[in-house]
Parts: structure tokens; C-alpha cells; sequence
């Protein structure tokens, strides 16, 4: 089966990762997209971030009533920081019989040379890029890499972050049973 990986810490996840993922479904030969929370990224400081669990748990409510998404934890169970090359070569390794790509924003894709192996990465897998404004997809990094046209909005878990913790609404922005659980929890108060 042909499944795409979003990697992300999804802090919280909002409607754009599914308008992306939905896109994504919708406009390629994939039948899954795996939502990979990231426990730690390398390249986020840990002090921003909520609980890996509980943000597992946002994403799971997001995605919950769509059989073509799936939530997974796979790199809690592996060495931290979370490298997308181990990762990657641990699902070959439990899932052989499935072919895996991997979804990400022209942002990420530009510092892809920043990554560990990121070669091995770029030779081995195919690579779904959706643009985003200012980040202009220059080199390819001898990736097989598809260029999406995906609907985007200005809407970031940086920005919904910051108007939660000013008493502000946050309702259109991420699922309502994503939005009851950060209310009900006091996720992103402090």
C-alpha cells in the first residue's frame, strides 16, 4: 500500500495539516497519510512543546472520523531526537509490504541537506512537496520529489498557541473536538 508520512510535533495540529493531508489523499496514487508526531525534533526547542502524549491525543481526535488517516506514535519508541532516517528505516523494516513517502512544506524541503542522511533519504524515497509562500523549492537535492499545488492558509500552531494563551478563540482553526480538548485540558495556558 502506498502511504505518505507527515512528520511533525503537530503542537497542536490545525485544519491546514488536513486540508494538506486531505489534498494530498485527493491528488495522488497514496491510499494513507500517517500523521508521525514527533516526540523531539532536532531542530525545535522542547520547551514549547506540549506533551508528546497529549498531542497524540489531539491528533487522534482530529483524524479520528477518517479511515484514510492514521495517527502514530512509532517514534516514541526510538532514540530522541527523532531523525526522519531512522525512523523511516524502522517502518521498512516492520511494514515491508508498504511503499512510504514522505509529505512536507517547501520550508522543510529547502533545509532537507541539514538532515541526518538526508541522501539516503532523497535516493530512496519519494518526497510530496507543498509549497509555501517564500520558500521557493530551488534545488531538489537529487530527491524524487513531486511539487503539490495545495491549498494553503496563513494558519500556524505558533499563531493558535498564542491566542490561546490570550483567552482568545481558536474555533475554525482546528477541528472542534481538537478545540474542546485544549479548552477543557488548559493545553497552552502558561
Amino acid at each position: 500500500m502506498n502511504i505518505g508520512l507527515y512528520f511533525g510535533s503537530f503542537n497542536p495540529i490545525h485544519i491546514g495539516h488536513l486540508i494538506i493531508a486531505n489534498h494530498v489523499l485527493n491528488e495522488t496514487d497514496l491510499k494513507k497519510v500517517w500523521f508521525v508526531v514527533s516526540p523531539q525534533n532536532p531542530f525545535k526547542l522542547n520547551n514549547q512543546l506540549l506533551d508528546e502524549n497529549q498531542r497524540l491525543q489531539l491528533v487522534r481526535l482530529a483524524t479520528e472520523n477518517d479511515t484514510r488517516m492514521k495517527v502514530s506514535d512509532i517514534e516514541f519508541g526510538l532514540p530522541r531526537p527523532s531523525y526522519t532516517i531512522d525512523t523511516l528505516t524502522y517502518l521498512r523494516e516492520k511494514y515491508p509490504e508498504n511503499n512510504f513517502s514522505i509529505i512536507m512544506g517547501s520550508d522543510s524541503f529547502q533545509n532537507l541537506d541539514k538532515w541526518k542522511n538526508f541522501e539516503m533519504i532523497a535516493k530512496e524515497y519519494s518526497i510530496l512537496v507543498y509549497k509555501r509562500d517564500g520558500f521557493e523549492i530551488t534545488s531538489k537535492h537529487g530527491a524524487k520529489i513531486t511539487e503539490l499545488e495545495a491549498p494553503l492558509l496563513q494558519i500556524s500552531a505558533t499563531h493558535i498557541r498564542k491566542l490561546v494563551k490570550e483567552g482568545k478563540s481558536i474555533r475554525y482553526m482546528v477541528p472542534e473536538s481538537v478545540r474542546e480538548e485544549i479548552e477543557i485540558r488548559k493545553f497552552y495556558k502558561k
